[in-house]
């Protein structure tokens, strides 16, 4: 069970999620490329690409070289794309393909933090036109995601504006801590990845869940708790055992400022120098 209700004398908490194998049990990003394919923004062939790219990342998880290659992938791959479609057909299809993906034993920690009083934040990699729909479906205060540069014309020009991957998630959460006022000793972060080593050691209560072999091996090492999600569920066939109370609108914070993204591009221009040598 997780710690008591929190009270007004006390400062504010928070649960920082990662999304994709922690919270829905695929790529988020990945999931919608059917649908992509059939509104016209990609073609077959793409289609195979992403269905294999969302295979090698079931079977065994992404690392920092197949995560940037993932990265650049997509967005050479959204490059032309117009912003507002890409919105109108998550929105759509949004109930069809996350709802049944959803991890039944995520969707309880959230609403048991909820109940705690703690604020639940989404802080994923994969893009805000997909995240934000689904943080609110989930019921999320915040959510922290990826944002790509859209031009004048409305469509994504293939540039990142904000990058949230590794130590900028990190620096997203303690952004967040100084303007929500939480305790970061007594926030909690959920993660399957290893890339998430920075986001987990910023707060005092971190889990792996279905994590890589890296981050077993580091949870295993730091004595961190180790959860295994396996029940997906659509969210309307949950028995919930509690009452959960209304939350307020959810709040888009991926522009936690330009520390974080000049941090994650530093440290990623690091990564491929260390890579290079």
């Amino acid at each position: 069970m997780l710690d008591h209700v929190e009270t007004h004398s006390l400062p504010r908490t928070a649960a920082f999620f990662d999304l994709d194998k922690t919270v829905i049990a695929k790529s988020s990003t990945l999931t919608f490329s059917k649908s992509f394919y059939q509104g016209g923004l990609i073609n077959r062939r793409a289609v195979l690409r992403t269905a294999y790219t969302q295979f090698i990342f079931l079977a065994g998880g992404a690392d920092h070289d197949q995560m940037e290659r993932m990265r650049e992938y997509l967005s050479a791959l959204c490059k032309g794309w117009n912003q507002q479609q890409v919105k109108e057909i998550v929105a759509e299809t949004l109930h069809d393909l996350i709802d049944p993906i959803i991890y039944d034993e995520a969707a309880s920690l959230i609403e048991e933090h909820h109940l705690a009083g703690r604020d639940v934040v989404i802080v994923s990699t994969s893009g805000a036109e997909v995240v934000e729909p689904i943080g609110e479906l989930l019921g999320a205060d915040r959510v922290v995601a990826t944002r790509m540069v859209v031009g004048e014309d409305g469509c994504f020009t293939g540039e990142i504006e904000y990058y949230a991957y590794g130590p900028t998630k990190a620096e997203a959460v303690r952004q967040l801590a100084v303007s929500e006022g939480y305790d970061l000793e007594r926030c909690y972060a959920y993660s399957d990845s290893a890339t998430d080593l920075p986001m987990l050691e910023s707060v005092g209560h971190p889990y792996a869940v279905n994590p890589d072999r890296t981050l077993r091996r580091e949870a295993l090492t730091r004595d961190w708790p180790i959860l295994d999600f396996n029940r997906p569920v659509r969210l309307k066939q949950r028995v919930r055992k509690l009452p959960v109370p209304p939350r307020p609108a959810l709040v888009a914070a991926a522009a936690v400022g330009a520390a974080a993204a000049t941090a994650g591009l530093v440290w990623y221009a690091s990564k491929r120098r260390a890579l290079a040598t």
